[in-house]
């Protein structure tokens, strides 16, 4: 019992650097709630706007993360089980979104979507505009999370026993059945972690969001547009829609961590 006590112990060459990198990560949030004015809090959030950007947060993350799972878990099983060939471009195709800049995000669906952009000027034609739209911001959202989800099912795809697909198999399930009743269920954790990640992601997506989709109050203004702006002409309204955001975000997190993020870190 002794050796597994001293084995659990943390180095002393990593204690300290762990110390430091926490307090890094919680300072700025504990800053963020000293500096919060309390006692404006409740005219803040009544100002106009606040409920409409709050509103249309939640609404497009949700739509976002709905979207990224439609096409995010298909993709995630080619990835994992898949034997075509240019699974490492697909890949790499699926994760530059993780490391792309979003406003280089944003320009990108703009030069696609636009009204003069690739697939957006055919849809012109047909009197379909998409930049500056509420379908834009989910757009945006979407292009910026999906990674965070397919790459969270591709790895619970593979660390799945395949024995029970198999067993599913020889007992005349098709590969439609079997993914539906078996791979489904066997990866539900994996999933709901990645779609929590998707949408805490979506929920807080700025860059692609202003260049894409623009800052129009209650059209695409999403809360972090709307915490920017009102960082220009009155900080203490910025901090106060920080903090909604930020306990928004934890809200989400700390509900479905025991039950879905604990299970697919098992």
């Amino acid at each position: 019992m002794s050796r597994r006590r001293d084995g659990a112990r943390v180095p002393a060459p990593l204690l300290v650097p762990a110390a430091l990198g926490v307090l890094f990560l919680a300072l700025p949030l504990v800053g963020l709630l000293v500096r919060t004015p309390w006692s404006q809090l409740g005219r803040q959030l009544a100002a106009p706007g606040v409920g409409e950007a709050l509103r249309l947060s939640l609404v497009s993350a949700t739509l976002a993360t709905v979207l990224s799972l439609v096409l995010g878990v298909p993709l995630a099983w080619v990835l994992a089980r898949s034997r075509a060939r240019g699974r490492s471009v697909l890949r790499a195709l699926v994760t530059v979104p993780l490391v792309l800049p979003p406003v280089v995000g944003g320009v990108a669906l703009f030069l696609v979507l636009g009204r003069q952009g690739i697939v957006g000027s055919w849809l012109d034609d047909l009197g379909i505009t998409i930049p500056f739209t509420t379908a834009a911001v989910v757009i945006a959202e979407t292009f910026v999370a999906m990674p965070f989800l397919v790459i969270s099912v591709e790895g619970a795809l593979r660390a799945a026993d395949t024995r029970f697909e198999d067993v599913a198999a020889t007992l005349g399930a098709g590969r439609w059945t079997t993914f539906r009743r078996v791979t489904l269920p066997l990866v539900a954790p994996g999933v709901a972690a990645g779609a929590v990640l998707c949408w805490a992601r979506a929920l807080g997506e700025f860059g692609a969001t202003i260049t894409f989709a623009g800052n129009f109050p209650g059209t695409t203004q999403t809360m972090p547009l709307a915490v920017y702006l009102a960082l220009q002409r009155d900080p203490d309204a910025a901090i106060v829609l920080s903090v909604l955001l930020l306990a928004v975000s934890l809200a989400t997190l700390l509900l479905l961590r025991d039950r879905w993020l604990g299970r697919a870190a098992v």
